[in-house]
């Protein structure tokens, strides 16, 4: 089926968007956020071992625990349906974080998860409304640092 020039454009932003999210947590400039969600949205890290709570908690949670360590959303997967002004997408993302040294030993997480979400267009372009992430699966990697 051919997509619209409109529904190719909805997919773009909405995948920006997506990306958007990395980028703010990656980087730590949780003011994107503001712009990512809207006002209401409802975020369910619950099943992560974070709260379920509303933007602006969620900001203080990520900024009293994001720390410094180095770390790289990468997302794909994504499967994008849009009614209108509603979309639901659903993307997956891999998720390498440096954990803090111990002398000699660097050490890896990876986690992998979907991010489950429900998207709303806004006069300002589309905005996250909910999103449910999924835990996939997590793994750790050690090895020791040659002096």
């Amino acid at each position: 089926m051919t997509m619209t020039i409109q529904e190719i454009s909805d997919r773009f932003e909405i995948m920006d968007i997506l990306t958007d999210y990395c980028t703010a947590i990656d980087e730590k400039r949780l003011a994107i956020l503001d712009h990512v969600f809207t006002h209401d949205a409802l975020i369910d890290y619950s099943k992560a071992g974070g709260p379920k709570a509303d933007l602006q908690t969620i900001k203080k949670f990520l900024a009293q625990n994001l720390g410094d360590l180095p770390r790289q959303h990468m997302i794909s997967n994504f499967k994008i349906q849009i009614r209108g002004d509603l979309a639901e997408a659903r993307c997956l993302c891999h998720n390498p974080l440096e954990l803090p040294s111990h002398g000699d030993v660097l050490e890896v997480a990876f986690w992998g998860l979907w991010y489950n979400d429900k998207l709303l267009r806004t006069p300002s372009g589309w905005r996250i409304k909910e999103r449910v992430t999924q835990p996939c699966y997590s793994w750790k990697v050690q090895r020791v640092v040659p002096e």
